[in-house]
Parts: structure tokens; C-alpha cells; sequence
């Protein structure tokens, strides 16, 4: 039997045992309700024990973020989280492309791949990347770095105003509430460019499954 159907069924007892205290079908008896008492010091330690395994179930379920689609790139692979929907490259540009939807409106993943060694270094694009946004007051841009399959991968995390693109690029007008979350991939073969850009009620929400995407990404050895 697993955790969750033994907390349900610690569930469904309580909830009997809190009827049949209130119908009267329990019957309280003793001299000033001593019993009265022990029954609802009973009763509220089940309750405090019933939340303590929800807490611990949450506690269990959630760190993991389910994935969808495996979205095979140039020398990488990379598993989409759940829900969010591959579309066709929008550019030539772009070697993949996902519409994450949210309460905010769709929001949008590209990735970038120009060659080994192309596309420039890793730090003029994640400074190309914040100068697009303007933090909202008393935030910053996140940064994290980590390694995973022999590869180095550094994103960040910015929410604010996004600024009106250059060139036909990004929106044609500021966009407040935004978040960018943005990664460089780099390895053999690399570098890759993952952008996910978008209304913050949204990608907010989204970070964690952003960070799963980023830890899904293999090299396509031997190809």
C-alpha cells in the first residue's frame, strides 16, 4: 500500500470518527465531561497528526517536475516539461520552439544554436539578455551555474519590464510584469542559447520546470 492511499484512508476514519462524535452516536459519559475531554484531546491529535502527513507528502511530491516531449537539437538533447507545446521555429534562427501556456497569457521558449563556437561567448549573451529587461524595483537578475553530462550551463532569472526590441526583434513596446529566463549550454559542439521569455503570471510559475529542462540536457554522443 502506498503513502498516499494509507494517509486516505487515516483520512476517511477520522472523518467517521468526527460524524459519529457529533451525531451523539458516541456516547460521552463520566463525572464533568472528564471523558468529553479525552475525546477531543483524541480527536485534535488526529488532526495535528493528519496535517503533519499531508505536509510530508507535499514535502515529497514537490520537488519533481513531470516532462513531455524529448526535443532532439544540433548535439543536444532536452525533454520539454509537461504541457509545454513544441511548435515550428518561427525563424531560421531557431533550432526549436515551445509556446508554455499560463494565466498570464503564452509565453515562449527558443533555442539558438549557430555552430561550434559560434554565437558568442557565453557572458556577452547573458548581458545582452538583462540589458533587455528592466528589474523591477529592489530585484536583480539571478544567476546559477552548474555542470551536468560533461557539459557547463549558466542561466538566469529576471523579472521586470521588457524593453521594446531592435531590428524587428522582441515587442514592439515595453512590456511590464515580464520574466526572462534565460541559459548558455556550453560543451562540445556548443554553445546552445535556451530563452523563455513572457507575461511573469506565467513564467513565474515556471522556473522550476525551467531548471528541469536545463538538468534534462544531454549530449548526443557518437552522432
Amino acid at each position: 500500500m502506498d503513502f498516499m492511499t494509507r494517509v486516505g484512508r487515516f483520512t476517511m476514519r477520522l472523518k467517521s470518527f468526527t460524524k459519529l462524535q457529533h451525531s451523539g452516536e458516541i456516547q460521552i459519559a463520566g463525572p464533568f465531561g472528564a471523558d468529553s475531554r479525552a475525546a477531543n484531546r483524541a480527536r485534535h491529535a488526529a488532526e495535528l497528526l493528519l496535517i503533519g502527513l499531508f505536509f510530508a507528502a507535499g514535502c515529497r511530491s514537490g520537488t519533481a517536475v513531470p516532462s513531455g516531449t524529448v526535443v532532439q537539437l544540433p548535439g543536444l538533447s532536452a525533454a520539454l516539461p509537461a504541457g509545454w507545446q513544441q511548435v515550428t521555429p518561427s525563424s531560421s534562427m531557431r533550432v526549436a520552439q515551445a509556446t508554455i501556456p499560463g494565466p498570464g497569457g503564452p509565453a515562449e521558449l527558443a533555442v539558438f544554436y549557430f555552430g561550434a563556437g559560434q554565437g558568442g561567448s557565453a557572458e556577452a549573451n547573458l548581458q545582452r539578455w538583462i540589458h533587455q529587461m528592466t528589474p523591477d524595483p529592489g530585484s536583480e537578475a539571478e544567476r546559477k551555474t552548474f555542470e551536468s553530462d560533461g557539459l557547463r550551463i549558466t542561466s538566469i532569472d529576471v523579472h521586470g519590464t521588457m524593453q521594446p526590441g531592435q531590428m524587428g526583434m522582441g515587442p514592439s513596446q515595453a512590456q511590464p510584469d515580464s520574466r526572462l529566463l534565460g541559459a548558455v549550454v556550453e560543451g562540445e559542439g556548443g554553445p546552445w542559447f535556451f530563452k523563455a521569455n513572457g507575461p511573469e503570471q506565467t513564467l513565474g510559475p515556471q522556473r522550476d520546470a525551467f531548471t528541469a529542462l536545463l538538468h534534462s540536457i544531454k549530449l548526443a554522443r557518437g552522432k
